[in-house]
């Protein structure tokens, strides 16, 4: 076995492959840029080398200063963990060259599933369904023009290299070619070192699914069940589940043959996923087609992990040491249900922009022990070692699979890799951290899901665990029915907070006068004060939206509107959340002390509270509300980035919709149109500024 491995990654990944060799037993090398000098991965890790400034492309991307830190640490072997660098043949031919074991598949194998075009044509002749389209070289936009209009639109334009939704545009006209196919070229070449692009036609009401498979190096190859991967914005994945609600026994079995297949057919070892667009129209189960094969380690394998038991970390570490898998395909069962969320660094209530800045508060719920099965054992149904996103060095002890049905009601891991007080980076991923449940069943994994996403606490960059929620409450997630179109169609005017019913806005009219109950009691003990102290209030008004409720607070308990309200619960001034019993229910609500009230956020909603003494309330309405400034004649800039083109000047004309600057933020270009027809008055911008959020780029007449 391996003695010291270097993890050639960052963040939560590195974290975790982290977690895993330290239970081996095995020591860790983390290599940071500056930008990561001290996240959690580097304090984590044994040894550490820096590897240059923030930008990936010159330092995680740099593999000679990868292997140079390898060789000068003396780690025996690398792992790439999502892939800064697992896709690259030549990385792992010189891990090969220099005596150090790559933590992967072999190089013929990356180099075949890492061109999207040729992998395309090896699935096809290995008996894989494959998507209708062009694989070819496309010469220039004119030639994507005429290849789109072939196939027959919708056509999905995308970088031959591309990944983790970068690279990738859906064209439904000649129009959406011409805007597209260049930035489509230019992300391929930004993110991956490769511009060409090729287009297949898009099936729509199409569900994502994919495949786990793992192999050794003595020619044995399992596949380790499916997660369904739907839930998406612009081509990202948001949340993953294992398994799928709309894979079939047969399905399940027809994709894994041929996914082994494919796998066999180019010599592959280590994890790989095999993705798959699935027509969620076809009910006979066969209408399921090759998209790509990823030779990595994949950002959900956590969801496979809860559901079978398995640790993939450390299948890849033992494989990469020539450990035969230990267990075959009819070993491999499914038990419960798993659902990750990933918790990005974005902001819902403003078209999902890209946020960055310091984490001032990072307080995730407080994770579960989550039982893996050591290859070994897998047939005893007894998993070796307990791993929790928190005790990196936890001790190996015996610990039972969780059984659907059993005493074991669930558990909660999250996987992260950052700390409170330290900075998400506009230099990468926006992902904080990943929220996994586990529950014998799909409805209780989500129940768990909402109840954790309550207790997430974070604040500094704006984040999406208000959207999270959100989806694990929409009754058409509930019910399994979900598309790769679900948050374009159940959100076409972007997220503006999940609707709370009436018995939920009662119960947190409750809340804010019992906090507001609770900070005037607290003000009346102050010492020093003339006359007689004064007794809290017990009567208050609380506006919550267009809603006016009364709420009067007593020993006796809370009535609200008139009616008791069978609520429970505990609050100290300065508390930044509030457990309440509400009869056979828990809530978890954080608040946060406003001028003339509160914000209070749970269930994928915040809610202003304006909390007013009964006999004051009615003075209010006397009060002139703060009209906003018109700003709709300025281009702002939405999001800290970088100004990578200007289309207009000083003096243009421009109609509604039209494309007036291009922004880079987090690996990703965004398109800023003009929102109504007028001319260009003055340019504030040029190509190359990095602009700060909110920045005029340029003024309307």
């Amino acid at each position: 076995m391996f003695k010291k491995i270097l993890v050639a990654n960052r963040g939560e990944i590195a974290c975790r492959v982290m977690r895993t060799a330290k239970k081996m037993g095995i020591a860790t090398v983390a290599v940071y840029s500056d930008a990561d000098a001290r996240s959690p991965h580097v304090l984590m890790a044994d040894e550490s080398v820096r590897l240059g400034p923030p930008p990936a492309g010159e330092s995680y991307l740099l593999a000679d200063l990868i292997l140079l830190a390898a060789k000068e640490t003396g780690a025996d072997c690398i792992h790439p963990g999502y892939g800064f660098l697992s896709e690259r043949e030549s990385f792992a031919r010189a891990c090969a060259e220099a005596g150090i074991a790559f933590i992967g598949p072999p190089p013929e194998a990356i180099a075949a599933m890492g061109d999207k075009i040729e992998s395309k044509k090896l699935a096809k002749a290995a008996g894989v369904n494959v998507v209708p389209g062009f694989l070819g070289e496309i010469a220039d936009t004119d030639d994507a023009v005429r290849i789109a209009g072939e196939i027959g639109y919708p056509v999905m334009m995308k970088a031959s290299a591309g990944g983790g939704g970068k690279g990738m545009r859906l064209a439904y006209s000649e129009q959406d070619v011409r805007e597209g196919f260049e930035a489509t070229k230019r992300e391929g070449l930004a993110s991956f070192g490769d511009d060409r692009v090729f287009i297949e036609k898009f099936i729509e009401s199409p569900r994502h699914i994919e495949i786990q498979v793992m192999g050794d190096q003595h020619g044995n190859i399992v596949y380790l069940g499916e997660r369904e991967c739907s839930i998406q914005r612009r081509h990202q994945k948001v949340v993953e589940e294992a398994p799928s609600p709309f894979v079939t026994p047969k399905m399940r079995q027809a994709m894994g043959e041929q996914a082994v297949a494919l796998a066999r057919a180019v010599g592959y070892f280590s994890a790989g996923t095999v993705e798959l667009i699935v027509s969620g129209a076809d009910t006979t189960g066969e209408g399921f087609y090759f998209l790509e094969m990823n030779t990595r380690l994949q950002v959900e394998h956590p969801v496979t992990e809860a559901v079978t038991g398995l640790d993939l970390v450390e299948l890849m570490i033992r494989v990469a040491a020539g450990e035969p898998l230990g267990f075959t395909q009819d070993d491999v069962t499914l038990t419960g249900w798993a659902i990750e969320n990933r918790v990005y660094a974005e902001d819902p209530y403003r078209g999902f922009l890209p946020s960055i800045g310091r984490l001032v508060r990072y307080a995730p719920p407080e994770s579960s022990e989550t039982p893996y099965a050591s290859p070994s054992r897998l047939r005893e149904g007894l998993g070796e070692g307990v791993l929790t996103s928190d005790t990196p060095t936890a001790q190996a002890l015996p610990q039972p699979l969780p059984q659907a049905g059993g005493e074991q009601e669930g558990y909660i891991r999250v996987d992260d890799g950052v700390l409170e007080g330290g900075e998400v980076s506009m230099f990468y991923d926006p992902m904080i951290a990943k929220l996994i449940s586990w529950a014998p069943t799909r409805t209780a994994a989500i129940d768990l899901q909402i109840a954790a996403l309550d207790q997430f606490e974070i604040e500094g960059p704006g984040n999406n665990i208000d959207f999270l929620s959100a989806l694990m409450q929409h009754p058409r997630f509930r019910s399994g029915a979900i598309t790769t179109g679900f948050i374009a169609e159940e959100y076409p005017e972007g997220f503006h907070g999940a609707p709370a019913d009436a018995v939920l806005i009662r119960s947190l009219a409750a809340i804010a006068a019992f906090a507001a109950t609770a900070e005037a009691d607290r003000a009346r003990r102050i010492d020093g004060q003339l006359g007689k102290r004064l007794r809290p209030p017990a009567e208050w008004s609380v506006r919550i939206g267009d809603l006016l409720h009364d709420v009067s607070i007593s020993t006796d308990g809370i009535i609200v509107d008139g009616a008791d309200l069978d609520i429970a619960l505990e609050y100290t001034p300065g508390d930044r959340t509030v457990q309440a019993e509400l009869g056979d229910d828990d809530l978890t609500v954080r608040i946060a002390r406003t001028r003339g009230g509160f914000t209070l956020t749970t269930r994928g909603g915040s809610h202003v509270a304006r909390v007013l003494p009964a006999y004051i309330a009615p003075l209010a309405l006397h009060m002139i509300d703060k009209i906003p400034p018109d700003l709709s004649k300025f281009l702002l800039c939405p999001m800290p980035g970088l100004l990578m083109r200007l289309d207009v000047g000083a003096g243009d004309t421009v109609e509604a919709g039209q494309p007036l600057a291009v922004v880079e933020a987090m690996k990703m270009e965004n398109i800023l149109r003009a929102e109504k027809a007028g001319t260009v008055k003055s340019v504030n911008a040029a190509p190359g500024d990095s602009l700060a959020v909110d920045a005029v780029i340029l003024e309307m007449e």
